[in-house]
């Protein structure tokens, strides 16, 4: 089961590796929906998050513009990317694929034992592989960022789709419970269509949203949307404005509280 998470790691690593392999100077430096962060600079960040697992020192560098940096994680994320401004993209490039590849024979090498030590991760503590499941998801995450700068749509299908997908599903009864807060007895339905699909349905009782087992057929209110708004708005790359002008979330039902929700749907702050 381990090594069947490497197998995702390795996946979006190698999905990344053949997207930005032929990029020009003006896509690297092409800004993202990450606020500073132009794209050569989301391979910068991945690059410094694999060398603090690999047990690099952090450069001695202070980043000339922390106008966007919120906190501690984001502070010492900056200094690894602003250090790699100095570089081509195309260097940039090729440390990635020499820290990943160094990476990947350290997971290669790892036994259920290691697997099962507890380690720290963005969420508190755990068994290391889920900090694997985070560093998937936010390889996936910083992927798709670079993507859509590009107009450059895909993997949004297959395995790391689906583990990501899963990911974002997984932190929606703490959007509608513990952001939103509805009164008991409210039920919402996201619907994610695409390649992938899904049904997230959640009823409000106790002051909390538990999943359901079954959507029931007029909730109170029913989310649709694909899998590409679905993360965009759950990792605060998108507004509930941008994404309830242009269409890319329908609402049925009580549309203020869909609003609201929409609205919350960012997970990651």
């Amino acid at each position: 089961m381990s090594q069947q998470m490497v197998d995702l790691m390795e996946s979006v690593w190698q999905s990344i590796a053949a997207l930005c392999a032929d990029f020009t100077p003006e896509q690297w430096a092409t800004p993202t929906e990450c606020p500073g962060w132009a794209v050569q600079d989301q391979i910068s960040h991945l690059v410094g998050s694999e060398c603090r697992l690999l047990g690099r020192p952090a450069p001695e560098h202070e980043p000339s513009d922390t106008s966007n940096v919120r906190n501690e994680v984001g502070q010492s994320n900056e200094v690894l990317v602003d250090y790699r401004r100095q570089f081509s993209g195309a260097e940039v490039l090729a440390e990635f694929n020499e820290i990943t590849s160094e990476r990947l024979a350290v997971l290669r090498a790892m036994t259920e034992e290691d697997f099962a030590v507890e380690t720290p991760n963005p969420l508190g503590r755990g068994p290391y592989t889920d900090l694997l499941a985070v560093r998937i998801y936010d390889a996936w995450v910083h992927e798709q960022d670079i993507r859509r700068a590009l107009g450059i749509p895909g993997h949004l299908s297959g395995p790391v789709a689906q583990h990501a997908y899963g990911r974002t599903a997984m932190a929606m009864p703490f959007v509608v419970g513990r952001k939103v807060k509805p009164d008991d007895g409210t039920t919402v339905v996201f619907e994610i269509t695409g390649d992938l699909g899904g049904t997230i349905a959640l009823n409000m009782d106790g002051g909390r949203a538990h999943r359901m087992e079954t959507a029931p057929d007029s909730p109170t209110v029913r989310l649709t949307m694909g899998l590409e708004p679905f993360n965009a708005l759950g990792t605060g790359r998108w507004t509930a404005e941008r994404a309830l002008s242009d269409g890319s979330v329908a609402i049925d039902g009580e549309r203020a509280l869909g609003e609201r929700i929409v609205g919350e749907m960012n997970f990651m702050i």
